[in-house]
C-alpha cells in the first residue's frame, strides 16, 4: 500500500508530493500537460518506453500496449508487454491508432530512425503524445543523448512525416528555476539515502512550495521551460 502511493506520488503528485518528491514541479506540470491532449489518444496505443504505463488510465485507448528496449534500467518494476532491440518496432505497418512516448526521445541516439519507426507502424492522420526535455539533467546515464529546442523538435517531425498540431512547454514559469535547484540537491545526495531523505524534506520541500508561491506572482517566460509536451498527426509514410 505504502509503495504504490510513493509510486504514484513519483508521476501523479499530490499535496504529499511537495514534501517527498524532489521531481514534484516538473512532474505536476507534466502530467497536467498529458492530461490536456489525453483526449486524442485513442483506439489500439502503443506505448513507447512505456516504464510502469504511469499515464494509461488518462487515455481513450480500446488496447494499450507498453514497448521497452531490452537492456531497460530496472527492467523488472516496468509494466513491459513487448521488448525489443531499440531499432525496429516489432509491430506490422500501420497497425496503431496512435502513439505515446513519453521522456524517451532523449535516450535514443537515432531519432530519425526511432520517429521513422513510429511512423511506419501508425495508420494515416493517427496522433502521436510525445514528451521531452528542453532543459535537464544528464540521467540514466550513458544512455542520454540529447535535448530538443521546440524549433528542433519541430523540424525533426516534420521530416519524419509528422505534422505538429499542439505543442505545450511544460513549467515554463519561475519554478523551472527552482526544479533545477532541487536536481542539484538530490544528485549530490543520491549515494545516501539517509541525508537525501533529511535535504528533501527540509530542503527541497520549501523549494517546492516557494516555487509555487512564485510563479502564481511572476509572469511566464516561453523560452526557459522544462520539457515539450507535443500533439502531432500523420501526414505521410516516410
Amino acid at each position: 500500500m505504502f509503495k504504490t502511493l510513493i509510486l504514484m506520488e513519483q508521476f501523479e503528485p499530490g499535496f504529499l508530493g511537495v514534501f517527498i518528491n524532489p521531481f514534484y514541479l516538473t512532474r505536476k506540470a507534466l502530467l497536467k500537460n498529458i492530461k490536456l491532449l489525453s483526449s486524442e489518444i485513442t483506439g489500439k496505443t502503443l506505448d513507447v518506453g512505456c516504464g510502469t504505463k504511469p499515464y494509461e488510465k488518462y487515455f481513450n485507448s480500446t488496447e494499450y500496449i507498453g514497448l521497452e528496449v531490452e537492456n531497460t534500467i530496472n527492467k523488472e518494476e516496468k509494466k513491459v508487454d513487448v521488448f525489443y532491440k531499440g531499432d525496429k518496432i516489432p509491430f506490422a505497418d500501420k497497425e496503431f491508432d496512435s502513439v505515446f512516448s513519453s521522456q524517451v526521445l532523449e535516450h535514443v541516439f537515432n531519432s530519425h530512425q526511432f520517429l521513422s519507426e513510429i511512423n511506419r507502424v501508425k495508420k494515416p492522420k493517427a496522433k502521436l503524445l510525445l514528451t521531452v526535455p528542453f532543459i535537464w539533467d544528464e540521467h540514466e546515464q550513458p544512455f542520454d543523448y540529447g535535448r530538443y529546442s521546440s524549433f528542433g523538435l519541430k523540424d525533426l517531425l516534420e521530416k519524419n512525416g509528422f505534422k505538429i498540431i499542439n505543442h505545450l512547454k511544460s513549467l515554463n514559469n519561475i519554478a523551472v528555476v527552482f526544479q533545477i535547484f532541487n536536481v542539484y540537491i538530490y544528485k549530490i545526495s543520491v549515494k545516501r539515502k539517509i541525508i537525501r531523505q533529511i535535504l528533501t524534506l527540509f530542503v527541497m520541500a520549501p523549494a517546492n512550495v516557494i516555487a509555487i508561491i512564485f510563479s502564481k506572482i511572476l509572469p511566464k517566460n516561453d523560452d526557459l521551460f522544462l520539457d515539450n509536451v507535443v500533439l502531432a498527426e500523420k501526414v505521410h509514410d516516410v
